[in-house]
């Protein structure tokens, strides 16, 4: 009795102990964790798993002590309480090694889940060790940690929820591209800016990708795809077009072996393709870089369907290079720069020294024609691209003619003589020079709008070469009428760039003079002469706020002619006849204030009308017999369109290259520009000042005499109507915005 009394004093004693120890690690375990808490996460994760209480540890029994290691007798019902115990604790044994590595209560929950089966710890008995030592010390809290595992694992699928990525899970993206697709999405997110210069190109490039969950699509596995080789194809051959390859900069793929490199390279890849779509379809400069007086509709590409459309392409090569202008001239210019630069069929031709050739036409019946023959002749013939006789020995009126051609080109004096200078301007053209021409006429064509015509009309338009002096009507693809011009004269005078639509036609126009001219020219000449005016058939008008107008009334003795072709401009320009019918005889034409002056009007007149109003049946004779001394509006139903183009380069119907003198300094200027570029700043738009057509106070001589007597109009302020509308109609709004059309109707 005495011993079983000692035995259960010692029990007693053990188990204070041990419930102390318990009470310390668990403490100083819960401080540790709160101390460890760094996150709401982790906060909500822990609040999830129940916290360990001494009262849920099971009480040891006499079984867990030996208290006499040679005790030979054994307790069934101990032992089996014993394994009973020695269970959960087995179970345990983990759980203190995850926790002195990791202290984040998130760890708790998923650390013993996995580590577990591999503990070794779990074998050893805790009966054999020391309670004292911290081991076993740090066995008993952990048990019920271990045995809530099963139930924690919602919350441990919560706080791995993030790095599991659910949308990696469902992408299409192949496995090898995952990481170039990664590392796109991070430099589009945070630094587009650093590859695509406009806000536009930015937002497309972003959507792109991001429909496409940022795949690369210039490479594949590291590869490059048929749509990159395509694209780099195109970049590279950018001088046949006329630009220049250094602006579109193709990356090093083969150089690109990992994923932040490959993913620079496309985004790399991708900007010199839009900016190459860009700038093939509207120039690498703009044209108000040029001067004022250039006025062309835009056509800026738009980069989500150029992303569209050439990264879907059978070709992107060419879905790339149909950014460039599609008109017949300029891909007729393209192919005589690439002969130009060398790259042209045939053998160089050299025309060889020899005597001076000239041609005398035959003038009357008192001197014959003088016709001399050179064996360089059929060489002439081919260096000039004269393919009819071409085995002719015969220095004839069609070679004299093809040599003043070429000087004038060649900016020699153009006589039709072969002399010396010639001959050596033929051998030793300024290639450079032509090439550059070339260059800026091909830049100018990328100014023009894609479709030239009207597509109800069988794409007719009229088409108007300012240097070449002509102008053409054209439908379906070919000139179905030509005729001689007048143009602008060099400097303030100049004809105006400008594609517009022409609305109606006025047979016995008045004139109405511009401003320019009233102000610098007519009120001075007044100064002089006070009858200048009624002398020269001039009707001068005085507005009540002392302006003047002065205009001319319909007849046959009009500066405008008989007929006035309108196609409503901001420049006020326009084209009409002229009484002045000798200049057309000359060979350069450029004698006008700005407006055309038309050969043959009524032949004009007719051929547009038949396009317009087919069941008409309009004639030349028809449109006489309208002359007289009042005007008539003919309203075309469906406008034309006429183009005032400068090509002072461009490639006659028998193959060969026409070159032209740069009379209003066109070329100089835009070879300058592109030599000394700015790169994308010369895509940037240049604001001009507007026409001004003011008309100040006025102070006349006496002795002018004055049609209205300073009265004013009626219907309009006391200025009288604007010279646009007394010029297209009135009333009217002012003219439209620059890059917008008038939307203004006019009846017959």
């Amino acid at each position: 009795m005495l011993d079983c009394l000692n035995h259960r004093r010692g029990f007693d004693r053990v188990l204070m102990t041990v419930a102390a120890t318990f009470l310390t690690v668990s403490a100083t375990s819960a401080l540790a964790q709160d101390q460890a808490r760094s996150s709401a996460a982790e906060l909500a994760i822990e609040a999830a798993i129940p916290r360990p209480e001494p009262a849920n540890v099971p009480p040891p029994t006499a079984a867990d002590i030996k208290l006499d290691t040679t005790a030979t007798v054994q307790d069934p019902a101990k032992e089996a309480a014993k394994e009973a115990a020695k269970e959960p604790i087995k179970t345990e044994a983990a759980a203190p090694a995850a926790e002195k590595v990791e202290t984040k209560p998130s760890d708790v929950a998923t650390t013993p889940a996995v580590d577990a089966p591999k503990s070794e710890t779990a074998k050893t008995e805790p009966a054999q060790t020391e309670p004292a030592k911290a081991g076993t010390a740090t066995a008993a809290p952990a048990a019920p940690a271990a045995a809530a595992a099963t139930p924690v694992e919602p919350p441990k699928d919560v706080a791995k929820e993030p790095a599991a990525e659910p949308v990696k899970a469902a992408s299409n993206v192949p496995a090898a591209d995952q990481p170039v697709a990664d590392k796109l999405k991070d430099m589009i997110g945070a630094r587009s800016s650093r590859y695509f210069d406009r806000k536009n190109e930015r937002a497309a490039v972003e959507k792109f990708y991001g429909a496409r969950e940022f795949a690369p699509v210039w490479t594949q596995a590291g590869g490059l795809t048929a749509a990159g080789k395509g694209v780099i194809a195109r970049l590279k051959d950018a001088a046949s077009d006329g630009l220049n390859p250094a602006d579109y900069p193709v990356p090093d793929f083969a150089a690109a072996t990992t994923p932040d490199a490959l993913a620079e390279a496309e985004l790399k890849l991708t900007a010199s393709m839009l900016d190459y779509a860009r700038q093939a379809q509207s120039g690498r400069m703009h044209w108000s870089q040029v001067s004022a007086d250039i006025l062309y509709p835009e056509h800026p590409v738009d980069p989500n369907e150029v992303l569209t459309k050439v990264t879907t392409a059978t070709d992107a090569s060419a879905t790339l290079d149909s950014y460039n202008p599609p008109q017949k001239l300029y891909k007729e210019l393209k192919a005589k720069l690439a002969q130009l630069r060398g790259q042209g069929e045939g053998p160089v031709i050299e025309i060889a020294e020899g005597p001076t050739l000239k041609y005398t036409p035959a003038r009357g019946k008192k001197q014959a024609e003088v016709v001399v023959e050179d064996p360089r002749v059929p060489q002439l013939r081919a260096k000039l691209g004269i393919t009819e006789n071409a085995n002719d020995t015969r220095y004839d009126a069609a070679v004299a003619e093809a040599v003043r051609k070429f000087q004038d080109g060649a900016e020699l004096k153009a006589t039709g003589i072969l002399d010396d200078r010639t001959v050596k301007a033929l051998n030793s053209p300024k290639r450079d020079k032509q090439i550059d021409t070339v260059l800026v006429n091909m830049e100018r064509w990328r100014w023009l709008p894609r479709d030239l015509g009207a597509p109800s009309l069988g794409d007719a338009y009229v088409i108007l070469n300012i240097p070449d002096y002509t102008l053409k009507v054209m439908q379906r693809g070919q000139p179905i009428w030509t005729t001689r011009v007048v143009t602008g004269k060099p400097g303030t005078h100049a004809t105006p760039l400008l594609s517009e639509t022409m609305k109606y036609i006025t047979v016995n126009p008045t004139w109405n003079v511009p401003p320019s001219i009233v102000y610098n020219e007519y009120l001075p000449a007044l100064q002089q002469d006070p009858t200048v005016l009624q002398r020269m058939g001039l009707r001068l008008e005085q507005n009540r706020d002392g302006s003047v107008h002065i205009s001319q009334p319909p007849g046959e003795a009009n500066a405008l002619g008989r007929v006035r072709f309108n196609f409503p401009n901001k420049f006020l320009v326009y084209q009409h006849d002229t009484p002045d019918k000798y200049l057309f005889a000359k060979e350069e034409r450029a004698f006008s204030h700005g407006c055309m002056r038309v050969q043959n009007p009524d032949q004009y007149a007719s051929v547009l009308l038949n396009i317009t109003m087919p069941n008409e049946h309009y004639t030349p004779e028809r449109i006489r017999s309208m002359y007289g001394s009042s005007e008539i509006d003919l309203k075309f139903p469906t406008p034309i369109p006429v183009n005032i183009t400068y090509q002072t380069a461009f490639v006659d119907d028998a193959g060969k290259l026409q070159l032209r003198r740069d009379v209003y300094g066109r070329d100089a200027t835009m070879i300058n520009i592109l030599k000394n570029g700015r790169g994308k700043d010369l895509e940037t738009v240049v604001a001009h000042s507007q026409p001004s057509y003011s008309r100040p106070a006025a102070t006349l001589p006496s002795g002018v005499a004055i049609a209205n007597n300073g009265g004013g109009f009626g219907g309009f302020s006391s200025s009288g109507p604007s010279f646009f509308e007394r010029l297209f109609g009135a009333p009217t709004p002012p003219p439209a915005p620059v890059g917008r059309r008038s939307q203004r109707v006019f009846t017959r």
